[in-house]
């Protein structure tokens, strides 16, 4: 791969707090919107009709278009520059969340939701960018701890928020709040960060046809498994069609001189192991969620604010545990953050599902609920900081937009494969049948979880970039 060298930072005469806010204000917006719906989705399914295929749909429509175009929005950002790529994103994000507000068909809000995640792909990326490069390496680590902290916040308030609009307004107000905010992180962008390049390369249109499409295809089939069959011509078809696609791009990536993907990147062992990690965090954490914000509703009848409420041991402790994290890094090591993190996850998230009958308590998930909230904490910043601590500096940029690509595929995956097992175990028929479908979704869930604690333990205790 040829070398592509960023410009020198120009000196950070900005408040750490302003720079934090411009790109901490867009990074919330938008991971706000991966789990906003959660708590909403069993009211949309009733009002416009909804399958169990289209509630998979308004979270893998915003999940795969993001994870598709991260790497082309963090090229473009290189080329074009990234804060008017950054600042873009934050416009086309929010109009699309004006177009979601407005739907009244499934496949309306499922087209809208794809919007958005294009437009966030812009946005996560150039965020922890822009961010790295405003701030002294001295502070770097603590401002990626409140950087992953923000991330905490938005998985915090997403089912509370979803909640709390369906139960006072309406569903659609879920999208209608980014509008305000949208405009005010346009503000905090254009005012406080400065403009910067990083001499990208060609972009690869082949590379990203084939990802995109191999990516739909995989996670297509693998929703489409329970309605159709596993066996059906129409399934094997998509699998097959996803495999082939990705193992297409993996060549054209090792052949192209300016790939959307270097796959040098991987010969960093930590960056090639936090990557292994940050997929199965994000398939077994999120297909968890998925399936468990909506239990307090479908299972024991309560309200979507209530049933956001109750979640918020879990969703709050990022948020909290994340900045420290970050700030106390370098003293207790990446490594060891990360290892306890997931490891603390699998265990809330398989208690959990241990626990989970038509009539459980809430007493008896709430330390559950602690558990994989530290453990989230623990994993947001670590990860990222790894990522970019296993590469060198020039290679900052790609391999934020490749960690991120990881983390949203691995999030369309896990709501896909999760999903299934949901649907071939139970349904929403009855308060039984759900949890007979949740239980083992959840097991697998900790299990992949699980995976991912064991390969943390073979992380670098101290990552460096490879020669």
């Amino acid at each position: 791969m040829t070398a592509v060298l960023d410009r020198p930072a120009p000196p950070a005469t900005r408040p750490l707090a302003a720079v934090l806010a411009a790109v901490g204000i867009p990074t919330f917006m938008v991971t706000l919107d991966n789990l906003v719906v959660t708590t909403a989705l069993p009211v949309i399914r009733t009002e416009l009709g909804a399958s169990l295929a289209d509630l998979q749909w308004f979270v893998n429509a915003y999940t795969l278009p993001f994870a598709a175009f991260l790497l082309t929005a963090a090229a473009l950002g290189d080329r074009l520059g990234r804060r008017r790529v950054f600042i873009a994103g934050i416009v086309v994000f929010t109009l699309a969340s004006a177009a979601a507000a407005l739907a009244t068909e499934p496949w309306m809000l499922t087209a809208a939701r794809a919007v958005q995640g294009l437009a966030g792909a812009a946005v996560a990326p150039l965020s922890l960018t822009l961010l790295a490069q405003a701030v002294p390496e001295k502070l770097r680590n603590a401002a990626v701890g409140i950087w992953g902290g923000i991330n905490g916040l938005g998985v915090a308030v997403g089912p509370v928020v979803g909640g709390a609009v369906v139960e006072g307004l309406h569903w659609s107000w879920i999208f209608w709040l980014n509008v305000p905010v949208g405009v005010l992180a346009v503000v905090l962008a254009t005012t406080v960060l400065r403009e910067s390049r990083g001499g990208a390369p060609r972009l690869d249109p082949l590379g990203l046809l084939l990802s995109a499409a191999g990516m739909l295809s995989l996670v297509w089939g693998v929703v489409d498994g329970p309605e159709h069959g596993w066996t059906s011509a129409r399934v094997l078809g998509m699998l097959g069609a996803g495999g082939a696609l990705l193992a297409l791009f993996v060549a054209w990536q090792r052949r192209n001189p300016t790939p959307m993907l270097p796959l040098s990147l991987f010969r960093s062992r930590g960056f090639g192991l936090v990557s292994v990690v940050t997929l199965t965090f994000s398939a077994g954490t999120f297909g968890a969620v998925f399936l468990l914000a909506q239990f307090f509703q479908v299972v024991q009848g309560l309200s979507p604010l209530a049933s956001g409420v109750r979640t918020l041991p879990w969703t709050m402790a990022p948020m909290v545990v994340a900045p420290l994290a970050g700030i106390f890094a370098d003293r207790l090591g990446l490594r060891n953050l990360i290892v306890a993190g997931q490891a603390l996850l699998a265990a809330g998230v398989l208690w959990i599902a241990v626990a989970t009958t038509t009539t459980v308590s809430y007493g008896d998930l709430v330390v559950a609920f602690v558990l994989a909230g530290v453990g989230m904490g623990l994993t947001f910043a670590p990860i990222s900081t790894m990522a970019l601590a296993s590469v060198r500096p020039q290679e900052n940029g790609v391999a934020s937009g490749a960690n991120n690509t990881i983390r949203e595929l691995g999030i369309a995956v896990g709501v896909a494969v999760l999903a299934s097992v949901f649907s071939e175990y139970g349904g929403y028929t009855s308060p039984q049948s759900f949890v007979d479908g949740v239980v083992p979704a959840v097991i697998v869930g900790a299990a992949v979880i699980a995976v991912g604690a064991v390969v943390a333990t073979l992380l670098p205790a101290r990552p460096a970039p490879r020669d």
